[in-house]
């Protein structure tokens, strides 16, 4: 049967630092990267063997997706990467400090903004320093100045569809390494986790959530690879 892992990349120095990443392209922390390692020690120690491997075209997910693979002891999976998989594009909170904002705009207002289901931060004004239009990895491409976890949702489920999930139909073991709000999504689309419901999901950095599929590509099972860090699991619907 078919099994999904979904690995959330380890701590950036953005993470470090409380700003907002969204698409900025930063690297992984030394922590970050012995994060990713210890998922794909988790991964073989658990006898789970992938099939093919995706992630998003930024640095921190790429190498977390291949950090997690060669201690897995399975480097030689196929990876494939996609814009669509990024994380959730902040617009004009790009950048910011997460603490200076809040004092900026108030706590609440800056809650609504990173927890509401379907109300965005405000556009990114474009010509500015992230200006994402002028890097080629997105050249043609018609892209968000903003976007809430609805509307990453929208943008992930197309290629959700169209690239992994035949895969799993086919029967195989399928990791997906990518960011906090687009394994979200996922995780809303696979479970039905109601809007109200989502903003309360956590999935903790570099421990793989290994979730057991049936032929339909419902939710049989899900687990934690570590227990000691695990959040709460939502149950399908």
């Amino acid at each position: 049967m078919p099994v999904l892992v979904l690995l959330r990349h380890g701590q950036s120095q953005w993470n470090l630092e409380n700003r907002f990443t969204g698409w900025v392209d930063v690297d992984l922390t030394a922590e970050g990267e012995a994060q990713a390692h210890k998922g794909g020690e988790l991964i073989k120690a658990a006898g789970v063997e992938i099939d093919e491997a995706f992630t998003s075209v930024q640095t921190r997910a790429i190498r977390t997706c291949n950090l997690a693979l060669d201690a897995a002891g399975q480097s030689f999976v196929p990876v494939t990467k996609d814009w669509r998989l990024n994380e959730r594009h902040y617009g004009g909170l790009t950048g910011l400090n997460k603490a200076e904002t809040a004092e900026k705009h108030g706590e609440e207002q800056v809650t609504i903004w990173r927890r509401s289901y379907d109300i965005p931060p405000p556009e990114l004004a474009p010509g500015g320093e992230y200006d994402f239009s002028k890097d080629r990895r997105y050249a043609g491409k018609d892209l968000p100045s903003t976007e809430s976890l609805k509307t990453t949702l929208v943008r992930v489920l197309p290629y959700w569809e169209a690239a992994i999930a035949p895969k799993l139909a086919a029967g195989e073991t399928i990791l997906v390494a990518a960011h906090g709000n687009s394994l979200r999504a996922i995780v809303k689309h696979l479970f039905n986790v109601p809007d109200a419901d989502i903003v309360h999901v956590e999935i903790p950095t570099g421990n793989p959530l290994v979730i057991d599929l049936d032929g339909a590509l419902k939710p049989m099972g899900a687990r934690y690879l570590d227990e000691s860090r695990s959040q709460p699991l939502p149950t399908a619907r």
